[in-house]
């Protein structure tokens, strides 16, 4: 099974705004790019892709010896859609979308199953956080406010197996406070944070 890993990022600069409050514009801009990091290392030795239309973004993928798929314009679940199809397009027969801002990916690689559609939701059973699926699965991204039901819905009409992983690392990313402040993600924000750390 050749298997691929996408990892969507829009430009660093831009994310985590609804941290503003707590964290600066430096502050949340290094933040986002310390845990794009951490995702892209956790997905090694899967070969990964970012998609991205951002050129600063594309410039650090590339020095991390990820692969840029560029999108502008198509949004993010548009450039996630065009992305996996080509991916399938290289040889690629499973792919792994993973949001980058996942403080603790260790787990991103156990996530595949030979045809299967795996699907992790965050830990509100809102959103999508990690989706694995085989490329010849037709099967729209389709991200935003109360994803994973979307996905999971979609994914059972597909007609292929489904699981559905509750992994307590992979459950958490980072868009509010109460998130930074969560034990699984300040363990680790905090040492990176320092006094930035929200409170």
């Amino acid at each position: 099974m050749e298997t691929a890993a996408l990892v969507p990022i829009k430009g660093f600069h831009a994310a985590k705004a609804r941290l503003a409050p707590v964290l600066s514009e430096s502050d949340r801009e290094r933040l986002a790019r310390w845990m794009a990091t951490r995702v892209v290392e956790a997905l090694r030795p899967t070969p990964t892709f970012v998609a991205c239309d951002d050129e600063i973004v594309a410039e650090w993928a590339e020095d991390l010896g990820a692969g840029v798929l560029w999108g502008p314009g198509l949004g993010l679940n548009g450039a996630l859609d065009v992305g996996s199809e080509t991916l399938a397009g290289k040889g690629f027969d499973h792919v792994v979308i993973a949001h980058s801002d996942l403080p603790r990916p260790e787990h991103l690689n156990s996530v595949v199953a030979r045809g299967t559609i795996v699907l992790v939701p965050d830990r509100r059973r809102d959103g999508t956080n990690v989706l694995a699926r085989p490329t010849d699965v037709t099967m729209p991204a389709d991200y935003g406010a109360a994803s994973f039901s979307r996905h999971l819905e979609a994914a059972l009409g597909t007609g292929v197996a489904v699981q559905v992983r509750t992994d307590p690392l992979l459950s958490i990313d980072i868009d509010t406070i109460d998130d930074c402040r969560h034990p699984i993600a300040a363990g680790v924000l905090r040492p990176f944070l320092g006094e930035a750390m929200p409170r």
